[in-house]
């Protein structure tokens, strides 16, 4: 498997190449009460790495999506909560960012 775990319970994320863990678990923080992060299974869609947020008017560098409807993760802050976003620190959205390629498959768990 190539792509990302997510396990929400524990605000932890993996980087997964060749089937093994390459990175992680790193700490994360994802969606608020009323805009919580789907569970299931996600293909990377696309990539932006200077990202801007119109609805929430934030920034969102290094955005790796990987729902229809604007999830994606990104460096964001690991002690608010999100949008549904899962946020990851500085370093980690970076190396996300360079590892994840569109159609690795990102798997959320509750």
């Amino acid at each position: 498997m190539e792509g990302a775990c997510i396990r929400l319970s524990t605000r932890e994320s993996w980087l997964i190449e060749g089937g093994v863990v390459v990175l992680g678990p790193v700490p994360i923080t994802s969606g608020r009460p009323g805009y919580e992060t789907p569970v299931g299974r996600f293909p990377v869609l696309y990539k932006v790495k200077d990202e801007w947020s119109i609805p929430y008017d934030a920034p969102m560098p290094y955005s790796v999506y990987f729902t229809n409807y604007g999830i994606a993760f990104h460096e964001g802050s690991l002690t608010d909560l999100s949008h549904g976003c899962i946020h990851l620190s500085p370093e980690a959205a970076r190396r996300y960012f360079d590892s994840l390629r569109t159609g690795d498959v990102v798997q959320v768990v509750a």
